[in-house]
């Protein structure tokens, strides 16, 4: 079997899929990955074969529209332009309209069998139904985009059309969710639930840790705010203002050390090889920074910036593991009163160890791999 895996060029849409695009590998089917040009070296370091269509999009100016106001969290879908349509909305058609010229050429050559897309990637449903094979929404996180699927579709249909494709029917795709249950604000059609095994990218395993005799905090901001707004990455802030009371630990990339002000760092390591043994993790919101702290029972406290960070910030606050900030509280003492709750408490550690057991119940990824064979024949 081939099978497609393809997502825009962003490391934290690529990285849920790839256990999964292993397991096939593993089990003797044939795997490509593509995506834009920027993200071939991360597809690369992830030790599986890319294939560039399109070209690069500028996500950070995109993305820099519809930034979180500092003093709320809402879960929300961003607001809309004078037309109606969310700005986020805009910017995956724009990867959509990037990508798809190459991405049909491909599959119309390779023909898989199976496409596989991360759900914010509109150029994957399109490229399986140009060749009549089903299409996978392989979620990341919440799955914010289901309950606006028509208004998609509408988006898509013209782009569609374009290429000589009729547009999919968005709400009949498989799902594969690798959330806990709970945290899906709608589920429809048919979803395959699958345990969370986190790769958050390659690196090293970091030095044993001293145990100082203090809780050990790890801050950890993803990829996108630093290359967003680089004002609002506010890590090496936490990291001084905690610095007295607790171990504190940064996990970054060496392109984020500009921003940290000659602070530590534990640099280019992958979050789930850093975070084991911590007490607790401060980030972002990003759903793999979340559910890696989840799989391995560790509680967050989160500072989300972007409306889908917020969506996953909500429903891991809902869960009992989190509790979360707006960026203007996380910029007073706040931040410190709600960590040493955390830390000096056991509700949000106990909440996050029985998600872990949950999860660990979930069949692994390569537990699909007949489920998926059976789709596509």
């Amino acid at each position: 079997m081939r099978v497609l895996f393809t997502t825009w060029a962003w490391p934290s849409h690529l990285y849920p899929m790839v256990p999964l695009a292993w397991a096939l590998r593993s089990a003797g089917h044939e795997v490509r990955v593509a995506s834009q040009p920027g993200l071939m070296p991360t597809v690369s370091g992830a030790g599986l074969p890319g294939v560039p269509v399109g070209t690069d999009v500028d996500t950070a100016a995109l993305v820099r529209e519809y930034l979180l106001p500092a003093d709320r969290v809402t879960a929300g879908r961003p607001a809309g332009k004078p037309d109606g349509v969310p700005r986020v909305l805009r910017m995956l058609a724009a990867h959509a309209e990037s990508m798809l010229p190459d991405l049909l050429a491909f599959v119309r050559e390779w023909r898989p069998d199976l496409v596989v897309y991360d759900p914010t990637n509109l150029a994957g449903p399109v490229a399986a139904a140009a060749i009549g094979v089903p299409g996978v929404r392989h979620l990341f996180g919440v799955d914010l985009l289901r309950p606006a699927l028509g208004m998609v579709r509408d988006l898509l249909a013209p782009v569609a059309e374009r290429h000589g494709v009729e547009p999919p029917e968005l709400s009949d795709a498989v799902v594969i969710d690798p959330t806990p249950s709970g945290f899906q604000p709608v589920t429809a059609g048919s979803v395959l639930r699958v345990r969370y095994v986190p790769f958050n990218g390659p690196g090293p395993v970091p030095p044993s840790v001293v145990d100082t005799g203090r809780p050990r905090v790890l801050v950890t901001w993803g990829h996108t705010i630093a290359k967003v707004d680089p004002g609002r990455f506010p890590v090496a802030s936490i990291a001084r203002r905690l610095a007295d009371d607790v171990d504190v630990r940064v996990v970054a990339s060496s392109g984020q050390r500009a921003l940290l002000g000659g602070l530590p760092v534990v640099a280019d390591v992958p979050l789930h090889l850093a975070l084991p043994g911590a007490d607790a993790l401060i980030h972002h919101g990003g759903a793999g920074s979340g559910l890696t702290a989840l799989s391995l029972g560790v509680p967050s406290l989160v500072v989300p910036q972007l409306p889908d960070h917020a969506g996953f910030a909500c429903r891991l606050a809902a869960s009992g593991a989190a509790r979360v900030l707006s960026a203007e509280q996380a910029a007073t003492g706040m931040l410190s009163r709600e960590l040493h709750e955390i830390l000096d408490g056991s509700a949000e550690r106990d909440a996050a160890r029985r998600l872990r057991a949950e999860m660990d119940e979930l069949p692994p990824p390569s537990a699909l791999v007949p489920r998926l064979t059976a789709l596509a024949t």
